[in-house]
């Protein structure tokens, strides 16, 4: 991999180059919304990056980047017991050590954990977003409740994945911006999105980190490169898986959805009247809808309905 690579993507590229590159100056990961430089001398990352990430172009460059970031080894005797991995972000060590096969799931819960503290400029919601169409729809929920799921079995139905972590809105405008990182799976929702289609790519699973079993599902070729172009949000829904349960979509009136907004933001508190404002044009703009759901067979289809209702009504307002 060289200067020149930036047409290349990380899936074209062999694995020798990423560890070189890794080890070396840093590859860049460009992600629509961030731009961070990974350096790491642990070799297994190369690969795993190519499986996750393969519609990403590979860079090596020494342009602006957000976040320098650094995966090391453990010093000491936990080189060779117990080897550990440590995560730094600019100098900044945020968590503790994980083992280090489980070195991708650090990178990934680092990079969300440095967009979530240094991109205070935009309102960030806990929120899936799909584009269905020209319809961009929020799936906002608090862990456990089944969005990066549907994220996913949306994404393999041909929608377009803005991300499946962040609803990233653009203050002056209420646009979305994508983040079109890999989708993160936790548990049986990694054999439910295997079942689910045979264009799945996922990287390996990464079993009893501390939060269970992990694993990474690559976005579509259309999604990585549509990964600088904003969505304006049409739909808003709030998904919760519950085992057994009927599909069940009901409208949420406006008041109620936007405390549920504002109850699941990274960063409304912070923000102060922006947020308001950016709630409330989304109060304005959107249609809220709660979903009780088991069965992505029902549920899916469903949620592209509705985009298509969306466009329907934006079509003859």
């Amino acid at each position: 991999m060289n200067e020149t690579a930036a047409a290349s993507t990380l899936g074209a590229t062999s694995t020798q180059d990423i560890e070189r590159a890794l080890s070396g100056s840093g590859l860049v990961l460009d992600l629509g919304a961030m731009r961070v430089r990974v350096r790491s001398p642990i070799s297994a990352l190369a690969s795993h990056l190519q499986q996750v990430y393969p519609e990403f172009p590979s860079q090596v460059e020494s342009g602006f980047c957000d976040a320098n970031l650094e995966l090391v080894q453990s010093g000491g005797i936990r080189r060779f017991i117990r080897r550990q991995a440590r995560f730094i972000a600019d100098g900044i060590e945020p968590f503790e050590p994980f083992p280090r096969e489980s070195t991708l799931p650090l990178l990934e819960w680092g990079i969300n954990w440095c967009f979530a503290h240094m991109f205070n400029q935009h309102l960030l919601l806990h929120s899936g977003v799909v584009e269905i169409g020209d319809v961009a729809m929020l799936l906002v929920a608090e862990p456990g409740s089944g969005k990066s799921t549907l994220t996913a079995a949306l994404g393999l139905r041909g929608g377009r994945v803005l991300s499946d972590e962040f609803g990233v809105v653009r203050l002056n405008d209420g646009m979305l911006l994508p983040l079109p990182k890999p989708i993160a799976l936790k548990n049986r929702s990694i054999d439910v999105i295997r079942g689910w289609s045979r264009d799945v790519r996922m990287g390996p699973v990464f079993p009893k980190t501390r939060k269970g079993d992990v694993a990474h599902v690559a976005v579509s070729r259309a999604s990585a490169e549509a990964r600088f172009v904003a969505a304006r949000p049409r739909l808003v829904v709030f998904p919760k898986w519950v085992a057994g349960a009927g599909l069940s979509l009901a409208p949420v009136r406006t008041a109620e959805a936007f405390s549920l907004l504002t109850a699941n933001s990274f960063n409304y508190g912070v923000l102060g009247l922006a947020a308001f404002s950016a709630v409330s044009r989304l109060a304005r703009d959107c249609r809220f809808v709660r979903l009780e759901y088991s069965r992505l067979e029902q549920a899916v289809p469903s949620l592209i309905d509705l985009c298509g209702h969306a466009a329907s009504e934006r079509a003859r307002a």
